[in-house]
């Protein structure tokens, strides 16, 4: 050991790695928990150093050797490459003496979130493809059940988008999640923002992925919407409790989105778009990629039409567009999905195609649950049984 390791490893003494999450489960036999918790403390999402390493050794083994000093990593490391892995060793040790596995379980305690490892039964397998930059852990609030959900699509788009792109996002999601299919996006504003919420209208499955930690409400203006995510779905992130979003983690959460999915749809995005980041790592992952065109001189579509003219995206229009870029998908169509609840044919009679009447007044009229009608509407919306005019509700005339 050179002496000036000597000295990195008297200031990075032995930090103790033991407990246990706070439900108090071992999930596994080497108890790796406790160590790729404190690893994902000590660096940025996506450290393929880091993930070489501790697929050569395990967590727990890998991260014996940072206090022993940047020869110690040097010589276990995969390769002869002694100026690749001093250099990550020197990114790695600042953050040695941070790392806080008591404030993480603590935290987890508090936000109710649940550890997921590498090979855990809800592990969302597709994150497998990222070998070497596969996050080392996900932390969850929710129900991990949406994470593995066949099929699974992330919609993504501008944060500044229009009230087109926000139609088509809600048309498509919406669509999407009443014939099962999982929603998978950024809860940011915008193109995100809608797919999440169509999503929740129509009680299918949405899974938002944040770029800090899953405690911490981002954007601020979305805290209700994630609370309802968290509530009926999942939101995950790989970063530590209580860690803030920054750009390149922001860029970093992508590579999750797409990885996690079976395909990607890019709805409204600039020439430099962060959608496009996304899309360059579903391409990247052999994941099928769709973009929705928008007018040709609307600036918030021309990284769509960019990805449609130099990057073979399938154009969409419509989620039956996006049910053919998913691998062997068996997804019922819209028609074929079970709406008809017993007390359908009473809400249908009281519907008219001239008069406009509220959720409410309908439920009423017919004599059953605000939620069953709720629940109705919004499934004939797709269909183009009804429409929404306002605050209410009226019946669509059948075409002749």
């Amino acid at each position: 050991m050179s002496e000036q390791d000597d000295v990195q490893a008297r200031e990075n003494e032995p930090i103790a790695i033991g407990g246990a999450p706070p439900d108090g489960r071992r999930r596994h036999p080497s108890d790796e928990a406790p160590a790729r918790v404190a690893w994902s403390q000590l660096i940025e999402p996506g450290d393929a150093d880091a993930g070489v390493l501790i697929a050569r050794h395990g967590a727990r083994e890998a991260w014996a050797l940072l206090p022993r000093g940047a020869s110690a990593v040097v010589a276990a490391a995969p390769s002869s490459e002694s100026a690749r892995w001093r250099k990550a060793y020197a990114r790695w040790a600042p953050r040695l003496s941070a790392v806080d596995l008591d404030q993480q379980w603590e935290r987890a305690r508090r936000c109710g979130a649940r550890l997921l490892l590498p090979g855990d039964p809800d592990w969302p397998h597709g994150l497998d493809d990222l070998q070497e930059s596969q996050p080392l852990l996900l932390w969850v609030r929710g129900d991990p059940e949406p994470l593995n959900r066949e099929p699974r699509v992330a919609i993504v788009g501008a944060r500044a988008s229009t009230g087109y792109g926000e139609h088509i996002t809600a048309e498509i999601a919406g669509d999407l999640a009443a014939r099962g299919v999982g929603v998978v996006s950024g809860a940011a504003y915008g193109i995100d923002g809608a797919a999440h919420r169509a999503a929740l209208a129509c009680d299918g499955a949405t899974v938002a992925v944040l770029a800090g930690g899953v405690d911490r409400v981002y954007p601020a203006g979305h805290a209700a919407l994630i609370a309802e995510i968290a509530r009926s779905g999942a939101v995950v992130s790989e970063a530590p409790l209580g860690s803030e979003p920054t750009k390149w983690r922001f860029l970093a959460r992508n590579r999750l989105i797409a990885a996690m999915t079976d395909a990607t749809l890019v709805v409204e995005a600039g020439w430099r778009s962060g959608s496009l980041n996304t899309a360059g790592h579903a391409a990247s992952l052999g994941r099928p990629l769709g973009a929705v065109p928008g007018p040709v001189t609307s600036a918030a579509s021309s990284g769509c039409h960019r990805l449609l003219r130099e990057y073979d995206a399938v154009c969409i229009t419509g989620a039956d567009d996006v049910i053919e870029l998913l691998p062997g998908a068996s997804v019922p169509a819209v028609d074929e999905v079970p709406s008809e609840l017993p007390e359908a044919g009473r809400l249908d009679a009281v519907l008219s195609t001239r008069i406009v009447r509220t959720t409410e007044d309908l439920a009423a009229r017919a004599g059953i649950s605000t939620a069953d009608a709720e629940a109705l509407l919004g499934l004939w919306s797709l269909t183009g049984r009804v429409e929404r005019d306002g605050a209410g509700w009226r019946a669509v005339r059948a075409r002749q």
